[in-house]
């Protein structure tokens, strides 16, 4: 009967011990999935916070720096060409989509819905995924607005993107009226397709009156240059010539 007993005590023992170390793997493998996840968690965090702080630390370069010096000198452009606009006043329903006949529009028919269009002043710098629509930016220019757009390829050059966004900088608030400009991204998908001349990736529009206080409409254009590069020397000449007195509605929001 006791060597029964010794012998139930041993297979307890044993199991005791299986169980004991079962226990320590699970509870290594919990500490290790806590691990990871925490490592995870960790990485989710660092990547959103790294984008800002990438972001400050090259656009910092620009800070105290005169537009003009940002990016590529004048040359980098080709020279402001116009071509006859129309859709003053034009208004069409909020999601109607416009066809526009230029590669970026200038001028056209657009939305006209509160919060929607246009576009609130105080953004100037739009990332490739949140651009607003096309429809609701020419009402934008309409009222006097200077839009940069940039395609995909100065998308895919962070030294572009940070010139771009250093220049949005430099142009704060909603109050400053001189200060109506909107940098967005020109989409593979806008017009079908349509491109900026070959070798051009940035583009800037604007639609003039024809002369600041200018109201017979027929006097009315669309203002274009292509760059090559950013150019914040070409963009301080592009908005002086064609300030945003120089629109269809300068007075509107």
């Amino acid at each position: 009967m006791a060597k029964k007993t010794a012998a139930q005590n041993d297979r307890r023992a044993v199991i005791d011990d299986i169980r004991k170390k079962q226990k320590g793997a699970e509870s290594r493998r919990g500490f290790a999935i806590v691990g990871v996840c925490a490592a995870i968690a960790i990485l989710i965090v660092g990547a959103a916070a790294f984008r800002p702080i990438k972001d400050w630390w090259d656009e910092r370069q620009f800070n105290g720096v005169d537009l003009a010096q940002v990016g590529a000198p004048a040359s980098a452009c080709t020279k402001i060409t116009t071509k006859p606009a129309d859709g003053n006043q034009q208004h069409v329903p909020t999601g109607t989509p416009v066809d526009y006949t230029t590669a970026p529009p200038a001028f056209g028919a657009h939305w006209n819905e509160a919060g929607v269009a246009p576009v609130a002043m105080e953004k100037k710098f739009y990332a490739w995924s949140e651009r607003p629509e096309l429809e609701a930016l020419v009402h934008n220019l309409e009222h006097g607005y200077t839009i940069v757009w940039y395609d995909e390829t100065a998308n895919k050059d962070s030294k572009e993107i940070a010139q771009l966004r250093a220049i949005g900088n430099k142009f704060p608030g909603a109050s400053n009226f001189r200060y109506k400009l909107k940098i967005v991204p020109w989409l593979p998908t806008d017009e079908g397709g349509k491109k900026f001349p070959a070798g051009k990736h940035i583009a800037i529009s604007h639609w003039s009156a024809g002369g600041n206080g200018q109201t017979d409409t027929s006097k009315q254009v669309g203002v274009f240059q292509y760059c090559s590069t950013v150019s914040g020397a070409a963009l301080k000449d592009f908005m002086t010539k064609y300030p945003y007195t120089d629109s269809p509605e300068p007075a509107a929001m």
